[in-house]
């Protein structure tokens, strides 16, 4: 199984979950919010908290602009045309090396996703641990092979992707020598239903391309991040609020402080108890062994010399003597002594 090393923390597939609680841009543009948002994240035990780097003119062309696109799934109102928004949303170069900063002084790792060569430059001035390349990404082979010869772990998100533009993008990191690539199995609406969510693709692709695969989450809640341990998942990727009523284009499919210590917690513990394939019983059920199963004891008083038969024979609590399933071998032997109805019947009472 590959193992790869995001800064100190080891990752690969059916290893503690390496939890990203991705900030992107629900910062809303105010630093303090982001700083509180880190130690927030630091807090409910997440590994990392990821941004996004881009810039009004690395992200978007002026027909779209001009268009005033929507890119949030839901109906919930935002300030603004998609200009002002991308504008107040963006990360200043100054911003990113003070939230690096901030991150290191407090402990925690900082990433964030470039969306144009020059930021992918500024996040390695950075000293990043990885990069992260986002859904929207997968296809742009030239950007990816770019970042990839960095040299430094690449972790690609696959939402709206086939399996041949997977292969592709893979193929890119290799290309330009870098082997260390972690995929991520994602669905790119937010929230999706359900039915489109498709766990069982994690357990596809790690099969399929042999690579650590992690989970990049948008549903509501911490469900299904949670049950996405059970099949190995490496990574998960939530995203991150204090408020989930903010406005901004991802607080509404975001983990909440509470929800993100959820996550953090209990995927640890989900890993622990899945425990190994090979059938085993441990030394505590062992020792439950004596107080909850059964041993044979007499139905009646028997004598001295007396043969047992089938009828003179019953099982009851403790589990400290003969046990029901060796009820054949004691059939037809006789008592070396006299016992009582009830008794425990022990194989030194046996001739």
């Amino acid at each position: 199984m590959k193992k790869i090393k995001l800064g100190n923390v080891e990752v690969g597939n059916y290893l503690n979950p390496y939890i990203i609680a991705e900030i992107g841009a629900n910062h809303n543009g105010d630093m303090e919010l982001a700083k509180k948002m880190i130690l927030s994240a630091k807090k409910a035990g997440a590994d990392c908290v990821k941004f996004q780097s881009w810039t009004p003119s690395s992200l978007i062309c002026k027909a779209e602009y001009e268009r005033n696109q929507t890119y949030n799934d839901s109906k919930k109102k935002h300030f603004g045309s998609l200009k002002q928004m991308v504008e107040k949303y963006a990360l200043t170069e100054k911003q990113h090396f003070e939230l690096k900063e901030f991150c290191d002084k407090n402990e925690i790792a900082f990433a964030s996703s470039p969306f144009s060569k020059q930021e992918a430059d500024l996040l390695n001035r950075l000293g990043v641990d990885f990069f992260k390349i986002a859904s929207m990404d997968i296809n742009y082979l030239d950007f990816i092979y770019y970042v990839a010869s960095f040299k430094k772990p690449m972790i690609i998100s696959t939402g709206m992707a086939t399996i041949a533009e997977i292969e592709k993008a893979l193929q890119a990191c290799y290309d330009a020598g870098n082997k260390d690539v972690i995929l991520l199995h994602c669905i790119s609406i937010y929230p999706p239903d359900y039915k489109d969510i498709h766990l069982n693709n994690i357990t596809m692709l790690q099969k399929t391309f042999d690579v650590p695969v992690g989970f990049s989450d948008h549903t509501i809640g911490t469900s299904i991040p949670l049950a996405s341990v059970a099949l190995g998942t490496c990574i998960i990727e939530k995203h991150f609020t204090l408020d989930k009523d903010m406005p901004g284009w991802d607080h509404e499919v975001s983990a909440n402080p509470d929800e993100m210590r959820v996550i953090c917690e209990e995927s640890k513990n989900i890993l622990q108890s899945l425990g190994q394939y090979k059938r085993t019983v441990s030394k505590a059920e062992e020792e439950k062994k004596f107080k909850f199963r059964r041993s044979l004891v007499l139905t009646r008083d028997v004598k001295k010399g007396e043969i047992l038969k089938k009828g003179d024979l019953t099982a009851k609590r403790p589990g400290t003597h003969i046990p029901p399933n060796e009820l054949g071998y004691v059939i037809g032997l006789t008592l070396n002594e006299d016992l009582k109805q009830d008794e425990l019947l022990a194989w030194e009472n046996l001739n």
